[in-house]
């Protein structure tokens, strides 16, 4: 490479501006098409477990609260999952779709990975249950 050649670029690059983009400070919309965080509609929801057993890295669990009254709540594994969307194809009734919204998902501990979808007041029921059975268990 000739110095004449690269002193032309140097300059040439001291007057345009940068094309880096300022990613944590502004940020751009996802793709229409982008693979984000699952999102999970508990009112359609049958019950049915498809999406649960057809996941490749079992990151879906679907808890039970009232089969009768279709009261369902999906414990999402975020840290597990492959955003292969096998789930959404899978499901017959619409109840799952993935989010080009939420796509950051990254976290300094493993809390935030473990998510809750469904009714508050089931949510809530879940996580009362959860919490008894591990105050009931015996200390090791």
């Amino acid at each position: 490479m000739k110095i004449g050649a690269m002193l032309g670029d140097i300059f040439g690059s001291l007057f345009k501006k940068p094309v880096t983009q300022m990613y944590p400070y502004v940020k751009q919309e996802g793709p229409n098409r982008l693979r984000g965080q699952l999102v999970y509609n508990s009112e359609k929801c049958t019950g049915c477990q498809l999406c649960m057993k057809d996941c490749p890295a079992e990151a879906i669990e679907i808890l039970t609260v009232d089969k009768v009254n279709k009261k369902f709540v999906m414990r999402y594994h975020a840290d597990r999952c492959t955003f292969c969307a096998q789930c959404v194809q899978t499901c017959r009734f619409a109840c799952i779709a993935m989010s080009n919204s939420e796509w950051e998902l990254a976290s300094a501990n493993r809390q935030p990975f473990e998510v809750y979808y469904g009714r508050e007041e089931d949510v809530a029921f879940i996580l009362d249950k959860a919490n008894q059975t591990v105050a009931a268990e015996p200390a090791k």
